[in-house]
C-alpha cells in the first residue's frame, strides 16, 4: 500500500491536479497508456497510435465530465435554533443542482474539519434543476461562536480514474451553548438546591395559604387536630413565606492561568443549574464581574446560556460582594478565601454552597 500511495504521487506529477486523487483504476490506465505511448512511438504502429487516441481522449473526457458533475451544486444546512456543546443534534442539508438540464451522478458529501459533520451523505443522481434534502446528525465538541463550516463534495465518474473534490464553505453565525448534560457531582448539586429552596420557599410567614399531610420531622405545633380528625391523617397547617427566595449564582471570571479545565467546568455547571432550575420555576441571578440578569424578570434562560456560551476568565478584575440576603447563593470561585471574606456564604449554611476547583468532580482539558 505505500509504494502504491508513492507510485500515485509520482504520476500526479506528471499529470497535475490540484482538486482530484488518482484511484488505483486511474493509475493502472495511466500506466496502459503510457506502455502503449512509448509502443506506438517505437513500433510506429498506426492502430496503436489510434489506440493512443482514443486512451487519451476518454481521460479528457473523463476528467470533463467529473468536473461538470461537480459544477453548479449549491449547499445550505438547516440548523436547529439551540444547540449545545457534546450533544447530538438533528439538523438538515439541502442539496441544490443549479444546473437547469444538466444532472449530477455519483456525489460524495462529507464533511471537513470543524464542520461538526462526520459522516458521508451519497447521492446516486442529482437531476438537473432539483434540491434534494437529507437529515443528519451533528455534535459540536465545544462551547463558544463559530461562523464557518467547511463541506466536501467527491465524486469518481464517470470511470474512477480520480476522485475530483470541491470544497464548499457555508457561514453561518452559530452559538453554541455549554454542555447542558449532567456531570460527575451536577445531579446531586441540583437535588440539594432544589432541596433547601423548597424549604425555604415552604415558609411559615402569618399568612394561611393551605392545609397538607404531615411529612417527617416536622414539628407538632402546626398540625391541624381538626383536619386530622376529619381526615383521620395527620394533617398541617402551611403559611405562605414572608419573603420571595431566589438563586443567586456569581461565577468569578478572575480564575488562574492554570484553571482553565476547572473554569469550563464551572461554566457547564452554571448552565447546567439555570437550565434545570428555570424549568422548575425558581428565579435565578446570575452575576460576574461583567454581568448581573435576573430569570425571569430581564430575559429568558438562553439569553443566560448566550452569555455562558461566550464568557472567557477576566484575570486582575476582582468579584463584588453580595448585595442581598434573601437569596439562595452558588458561588463558583477558584479563590474560595477571597469570596468567603467578601461575604459570600456568611450566612445560614444550608442556603450557600462555595464551589471551588476540587468541588465540580475530576475536570480535564477540553
Amino acid at each position: 500500500m505505500t509504494s502504491f500511495k508513492h507510485l500515485r504521487e509520482k504520476m500526479g506529477l506528471l499529470w497535475p491536479e490540484r482538486r482530484q486523487q488518482i484511484t488505483r483504476t486511474g493509475l493502472v490506465f495511466r500506466i496502459a497508456l503510457l506502455m502503449t505511448g512509448i509502443a506506438a512511438f517505437l513500433t510506429a504502429n498506426n492502430l496503436l497510435f489510434l489506440i493512443l487516441a482514443a486512451m487519451f481522449a476518454t481521460l479528457l473526457i473523463s476528467g470533463f465530465v467529473s468536473r461538470l458533475c461537480l459544477a453548479g451544486l449549491e449547499l445550505d444546512l438547516l440548523l436547529p435554533e439551540h444547540i449545545s456543546a457534546r450533544r447530538q443534534v438533528r439538523a438538515g442539508i439541502r442539496l441544490r443542482n443549479v444546473k437547469r438540464w444538466i444532472p449530477s451522478f455519483s456525489i460524495h458529501l462529507a464533511g471537513a474539519a470543524q464542520s461538526a459533520f462526520d459522516a458521508i451523505l451519497y447521492f446516486p443522481v442529482i437531476p438537473g434543476g432539483a434540491a434534494l434534502d437529507e437529515s443528519v446528525t451533528l455534535y459540536f465538541p465545544r462551547r463558544g461562536a463559530q461562523s464557518e463550516r467547511s463541506f466536501q463534495f467527491t465524486t469518481a465518474f464517470p470511470f474512477g480514474f480520480a476522485d475530483r473534490h470541491e470544497m464548499v464553505t457555508l457561514r453561518h453565525d452559530l452559538i453554541v451553548y455549554p454542555c447542558l448534560d449532567p456531570q460527575p457531582g451536577f445531579e446531586a448539586l441540583l437535588e440539594s438546591v432544589s432541596g433547601e429552596i423548597a424549604a425555604m420557599q415552604r415558609g411559615r410567614g402569618h399568612d394561611f395559604y393551605r392545609i397538607r399531610p404531615y411529612e417527617a420531622l416536622e414539628s407538632a405545633r402546626h398540625v391541624d387536630w381538626k383536619a386530622t380528625a376529619h381526615t383521620g391523617g395527620l394533617q398541617v397547617r402551611e403559611f405562605a413565606r414572608d419573603q420571595e427566595w431566589r438563586v443567586t449564582m456569581y461565577l468569578d471570571l478572575d480564575a488562574p492561568l492554570d484553571s482553565d479545565a476547572w473554569f469550563e467546568a464551572a461554566v457547564e455547571c452554571c448552565a447546567f443549574l439555570a437550565h434545570r432550575l428555570t424549568a422548575r420555576g425558581v428565579q435565578i441571578r446570575l452575576r460576574t464581574q461583567e454581568l448581573d440578569v435576573t430569570l425571569p424578570d430581564e430575559g429568558n434562560v438562553y439569553m443566560v446560556l448566550r452569555y455562558l456560551a461566550l464568557v472567557t476568565p477576566m484575570r486582575g478584575r476582582p468579584p463584588a460582594a453580595p448585595d442581598e440576603t434573601a437569596s439562595f447563593q452558588l458561588v463558583f470561585s477558584a479563590n474560595l478565601e477571597r469570596m468567603a471574606s467578601l461575604g459570600w456564604g456568611a450566612g445560614d449554611q444550608r442556603t450557600a454552597r462555595l464551589l471551588g476547583p476540587d468541588a465540580l468532580g475530576p475536570q480535564t482539558a477540553p
